[in-house]
Protein backbone atom coordinates (compact mmCIF):
# COMPACT_ATOMS: atom_id res chain seq x y z
CA UNK A 1 0.00 0.00 0.00
CA UNK A 2 2.41 2.52 1.01
CA UNK A 3 4.44 1.76 -2.42
CA UNK A 4 1.15 2.66 -4.15
CA UNK A 5 0.36 5.60 -2.53
CA UNK A 6 4.46 6.64 -3.48
CA UNK A 7 3.79 5.78 -7.10
CA UNK A 8 0.34 7.17 -7.75
CA UNK A 9 0.02 10.45 -7.64
CA UNK A 10 -3.62 10.98 -7.91
CA UNK A 11 -4.23 8.53 -5.02
CA UNK A 12 -1.87 10.67 -2.46
CA UNK A 13 -3.82 14.31 -3.85
CA UNK A 14 -7.03 12.28 -2.94
CA UNK A 15 -5.89 11.55 0.08
CA UNK A 16 -3.78 14.73 1.50
CA UNK A 17 -6.63 16.68 0.00
CA UNK A 18 -9.65 14.81 1.87
CA UNK A 19 -7.37 14.38 5.39
CA UNK A 20 -6.35 18.64 5.24
CA UNK A 21 -10.07 19.09 3.95
CA UNK A 22 -11.33 17.07 6.99
CA UNK A 23 -9.32 18.60 9.79
CA UNK A 24 -10.34 22.10 8.36
CA UNK A 25 -13.12 21.23 8.59
CA UNK A 26 -13.23 20.23 11.90
CA UNK A 27 -11.38 23.12 13.42
CA UNK A 28 -14.19 25.47 11.93
CA UNK A 29 -16.78 23.81 13.38
CA UNK A 30 -15.50 22.66 16.76
CA UNK A 31 -13.50 25.65 17.49
CA UNK A 32 -14.03 28.92 14.87
CA UNK A 33 -17.84 28.62 14.76
CA UNK A 34 -17.94 27.65 18.78
CA UNK A 35 -15.65 30.08 20.25
CA UNK A 36 -15.27 33.21 18.06
CA UNK A 37 -17.82 35.61 16.46
CA UNK A 38 -15.20 35.15 13.32
CA UNK A 39 -18.60 34.19 11.41
CA UNK A 40 -20.63 36.98 12.30
CA UNK A 41 -17.44 39.30 11.19
CA UNK A 42 -16.61 37.80 8.03
CA UNK A 43 -20.92 38.00 7.59
CA UNK A 44 -20.49 41.82 8.36
CA UNK A 45 -17.92 41.97 5.76
CA UNK A 46 -19.86 40.62 2.88
CA UNK A 47 -23.05 42.48 3.42
CA UNK A 48 -20.83 45.70 3.58
CA UNK A 49 -19.30 45.36 0.64
CA UNK A 50 -22.20 43.87 -1.31
CA UNK A 51 -24.30 47.62 0.19
CA UNK A 52 -21.46 49.46 -1.21
CA UNK A 53 -21.98 47.68 -4.61
CA UNK A 54 -25.76 48.00 -4.86
CA UNK A 55 -25.36 51.67 -3.83
CA UNK A 56 -22.38 52.35 -5.90
CA UNK A 57 -25.06 50.65 -8.97
CA UNK A 58 -27.71 53.52 -8.05
CA UNK A 59 -30.14 51.02 -5.06
CA UNK A 60 -31.19 52.36 -1.84
CA UNK A 61 -30.29 49.55 0.57
CA UNK A 62 -31.17 48.27 4.19
CA UNK A 63 -29.41 46.19 6.36
CA UNK A 64 -29.54 44.76 9.86
CA UNK A 65 -28.64 42.17 12.42
CA UNK A 66 -31.47 39.31 12.76
CA UNK A 67 -29.76 37.67 15.45
CA UNK A 68 -26.39 36.17 15.85
CA UNK A 69 -25.93 34.46 13.33
CA UNK A 70 -28.31 35.75 10.35
CA UNK A 71 -27.93 39.31 9.14
CA UNK A 72 -30.39 40.80 6.50
CA UNK A 73 -28.91 42.73 3.44
CA UNK A 74 -31.89 44.08 1.03
CA UNK A 75 -32.97 46.95 -1.17
CA UNK A 76 -35.76 49.12 0.18
CA UNK A 77 -39.33 47.86 -0.73
CA UNK A 78 -38.01 44.52 -0.67
CA UNK A 79 -37.83 41.63 1.96
CA UNK A 80 -34.26 41.47 1.56
CA UNK A 81 -31.61 38.47 1.82
CA UNK A 82 -30.50 36.69 4.65
CA UNK A 83 -26.80 36.02 5.17
CA UNK A 84 -25.94 33.23 7.80
CA UNK A 85 -22.64 31.42 8.58
CA UNK A 86 -23.30 28.91 5.40
CA UNK A 87 -22.88 31.85 3.15
CA UNK A 88 -20.08 33.33 4.15
CA UNK A 89 -17.70 30.97 2.09
CA UNK A 90 -14.98 30.40 4.83
CA UNK A 91 -15.51 26.32 3.45
CA UNK A 92 -15.37 27.41 0.29
CA UNK A 93 -11.99 29.24 1.14
CA UNK A 94 -10.91 26.11 2.43
CA UNK A 95 -11.56 23.85 -0.46
CA UNK A 96 -10.04 26.04 -2.56
CA UNK A 97 -6.58 26.50 -0.18
CA UNK A 98 -6.71 22.28 0.06
CA UNK A 99 -7.00 21.73 -3.39
CA UNK A 100 -3.55 24.06 -3.96
CA UNK A 101 -2.10 22.86 -0.99
CA UNK A 102 -2.23 19.34 -1.83
CA UNK A 103 -1.51 19.14 -5.63
CA UNK A 104 2.10 19.65 -6.39
CA UNK A 105 3.79 22.52 -6.43
CA UNK A 106 6.51 25.54 -4.91
CA UNK A 107 5.54 26.72 -1.60
CA UNK A 108 7.05 30.30 -3.04
CA UNK A 109 3.95 30.05 -5.20
CA UNK A 110 1.26 28.90 -3.02
CA UNK A 111 1.95 31.17 -0.55
CA UNK A 112 0.90 33.76 -2.98
CA UNK A 113 -1.74 32.11 -5.17
CA UNK A 114 -3.68 30.90 -2.09
CA UNK A 115 -4.48 34.40 -0.68
CA UNK A 116 -5.01 35.59 -4.18
CA UNK A 117 -7.84 33.19 -5.49
CA UNK A 118 -9.32 33.46 -1.03
CA UNK A 119 -9.61 37.27 -2.35
CA UNK A 120 -10.75 36.40 -5.35
CA UNK A 121 -13.56 33.94 -4.24
CA UNK A 122 -14.66 36.53 -1.61
CA UNK A 123 -15.11 39.15 -4.19
CA UNK A 124 -17.08 36.90 -6.42
CA UNK A 125 -19.49 35.97 -3.27
CA UNK A 126 -20.11 40.05 -2.44
CA UNK A 127 -20.79 40.02 -5.98
CA UNK A 128 -23.22 36.57 -5.78
CA UNK A 129 -24.93 38.55 -2.23
CA UNK A 130 -25.63 42.03 -4.13
CA UNK A 131 -27.37 40.00 -6.99
CA UNK A 132 -29.72 37.81 -4.72
CA UNK A 133 -30.51 40.83 -3.41
CA UNK A 134 -31.32 42.28 -6.81
CA UNK A 135 -33.27 39.14 -7.98
CA UNK A 136 -35.31 39.17 -4.15
CA UNK A 137 -36.15 42.93 -4.94
CA UNK A 138 -37.48 42.38 -8.64
CA UNK A 139 -39.39 38.96 -8.01
CA UNK A 140 -38.80 36.94 -5.15
CA UNK A 141 -40.12 33.88 -6.25
CA UNK A 142 -36.84 33.44 -8.22
CA UNK A 143 -34.59 33.85 -5.18
CA UNK A 144 -34.67 30.13 -3.99
CA UNK A 145 -33.82 29.02 -7.41
CA UNK A 146 -30.65 31.16 -8.18
CA UNK A 147 -29.03 30.86 -5.17
CA UNK A 148 -29.47 27.44 -5.06
CA UNK A 149 -29.00 26.11 -8.29
CA UNK A 150 -27.62 29.08 -10.46
CA UNK A 151 -24.72 31.07 -8.05
CA UNK A 152 -23.37 27.10 -6.17
CA UNK A 153 -22.80 25.91 -9.75
CA UNK A 154 -20.71 30.02 -10.35
CA UNK A 155 -18.92 29.83 -7.37
CA UNK A 156 -17.83 26.10 -7.72
CA UNK A 157 -17.11 26.38 -11.55
CA UNK A 158 -15.09 29.63 -10.69
CA UNK A 159 -13.06 27.74 -8.14
CA UNK A 160 -12.70 25.28 -10.21
CA UNK A 161 -11.21 27.28 -13.06
CA UNK A 162 -8.79 29.16 -10.42
CA UNK A 163 -7.37 25.42 -9.18
CA UNK A 164 -7.08 24.62 -13.21
CA UNK A 165 -5.05 27.98 -13.58
CA UNK A 166 -3.06 26.72 -10.26
CA UNK A 167 -3.05 22.82 -11.73
CA UNK A 168 -1.67 24.21 -15.48
CA UNK A 169 0.21 27.19 -15.39
CA UNK A 170 1.83 27.15 -11.21
CA UNK A 171 2.16 23.44 -10.03
CA UNK A 172 5.15 21.10 -10.64
CA UNK A 173 4.11 18.69 -13.04
CA UNK A 174 4.23 15.07 -11.85
CA UNK A 175 7.75 13.11 -12.13
CA UNK A 176 8.15 10.19 -14.82
CA UNK A 177 8.02 7.77 -12.40
CA UNK A 178 4.67 8.93 -10.98
CA UNK A 179 2.44 9.34 -13.84
CA UNK A 180 0.20 6.20 -13.88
Amino acid sequence: MKASLRSNAFLRFILSAGFLYLALYLVYQFVVRRYTLYDQSFIGLIIRGADVLLQAMGYKTFMRLQDMDFQVLGIDGSNGVWIGSNCNAIKLFGLFAVFVIAYPGSQKNKWWYIPVGIVAIHLLNIVRVAMLAIIADYDYNWLDFNHTYTFNFIVYSFIFALWMIWVNRFASPPAANEQA
